[in-house]
């Protein structure tokens, strides 16, 4: 029996592909609502989840398990309601401060101090303006690793002396020589000082949300970066990196009492600095992205219930052609189930062939897109796998009331018709 029904459902598919293929425009106008509805859906999904994981990639550049100590608090993000008026007048973070702060926090497994100005660098007669000078400490590269496309780094031995050299970004290299690999031994200047090019910092590409962008800036020690700087309007702040086995959590509440400490703080008076904490930033960015996501499901989700009301009109027109059909089935001894199924089946691959059609669509978006924008853009396996569920859903309920009709008719009265 079970073999009989098996074989009836199989020439039942054979039967539905054969209407497909001879109602062409029917079946076009079915694919096309559903091609439109996952091509909305999977394109909003791809390039939503893209930009979060190029964001988030970004964000932990900035360093894992790491902290910043800093008058300002990021997570307000400088907008209106953010009291401004309450973090100007904090103390900016001292050099001085970073070893009484590592001393009094034994989580912390590394320190640097980093101050920056932006200004012009120059070299023979050109003149590159709007850099960014960073002057860091030495334990800066074990906490944001500066990768090298040629040349070195900053030693030890010019971090400790305050040696006048620098490591430079790829793009300031190559507007200011025309090509980075020439760049390596010559002379800059910046305000007033003169520098020697040791390296070419490795080039990242365009950052969504800034970061570093050690792309256009450079990079020098802070001993001699303080020389030709103002510290307290450079920007200061110390970054704090945590031993593996502790959270930042746990290494923000070290700090906590450490920086208090540091700052001869009672208990009654308020926190005059702020440490920022990636992950919470990470976590900030993540929840946004769950609203633009809702956002493109419910747009998406419109286009996808007009494509599913096509496919159930065209369902409906197809049981109606085929009540001759389905007379004689059910007299040769077919169940409702075997004719539910069939109508099912051709409803759901209407589904799936449509579904297939938008993925190759936004693929070829994403290849575009890729090439425009300044991240790239992916359809994961988890979005290709989505895809198709929806499409297998959409067809069952599409499908199900023209198949559940088709099962109830009276063989006799069927066959007549």
């Amino acid at each position: 029996m079970l073999r009989r029904n098996i074989e009836i459902i199989g020439s039942s598919l054979k039967m539905a592909l054969q209407e497909l293929r001879k109602n062409k425009l029917r079946t076009f106008l079915s694919l096309f609502g559903i091609t439109i509805g996952i091509f909305c859906i999977i394109s909003v999904l791809a390039v939503v989840n893209s930009l979060e994981q190029n964001i988030q990639n970004e964000v932990k550049a900035l360093g894992t398990n790491t902290i910043y100590l800093d008058k300002w608090n990021y997570a307000d993000g400088g907008g209106p309601s953010a009291p401004w008026w309450k973090y100007v007048n904090r103390p900016s973070p001292r050099y001085d401060e970073m070893k009484q702060i590592m001393e009094r926090a034994p989580g912390a497994q590394y320190a640097a101090f980093k101050i920056n100005v932006t200004d012009a660098v120059e070299y023979g007669g050109n003149s590159l303006n709007g850099v960014k000078l960073y002057g860091i400490s030495e334990q800066f590269n074990d906490i944001q690793p500066i990768e090298m496309g040629s040349g070195r780094f900053i030693s030890g031995a010019e971090f400790n002396r305050g040696g006048n050299v620098l490591v430079i970004g790829d793009n300031v290299a190559t507007q200011l020589f025309g090509s980075a690999e020439i760049a390596l031994g010559k002379q800059v200047s910046a305000r007033g000082s003169n520098f020697q090019i040791i390296g070419v910092i490795k080039k990242q590409g365009k950052q969504l949300i800034g970061g570093w962008n050690f792309d256009d800036n450079v990079v020098l020690p802070y001993k001699f970066a303080r020389t030709i700087m103002d510290e307290r309007k450079a920007d200061p702040l110390i970054m704090i990196k945590g031993k593996e086995n502790l959270s930042s959590v746990a290494l923000k509440d070290e700090l906590t009492g450490a920086v208090r400490a540091v700052h001869k703080l009672t208990p009654v008076k308020e926190d005059d600095f702020t440490l920022n904490d990636i992950n919470d930033l990470s976590a900030a960015i993540s929840s946004a992205f769950v609203s633009l996501n809702i956002g493109g499901w419910v747009i998406a989700a419109l286009s996808l219930i007009v494509g599913m009301f096509g496919v159930a009109n065209i369902m409906f027109v197809s049981v109606r052609e085929r009540t001759s059909q389905i007379g004689l089935k059910k007299a040769i001894g077919a169940k409702r189930s075997v004719i539910q199924s069939e109508f099912l089946l051709e409803s759901a691959f209407l589904c799936i062939v449509g579904g297939i059609i938008g993925l190759i669509l936004v693929f070829l978006l994403t290849k575009i897109l890729s090439g425009v924008l300044d991240f790239p853009v992916f359809i994961s396996t988890t979005n290709m796998a989505l895809a198709i569920l929806i499409c297998i859903i959409t067809g069952i309920g599409a499908g199900f009331i023209p198949a559940r009709q088709a099962a109830r008719m009276d063989p006799v009265v069927a066959i007549r018709s």
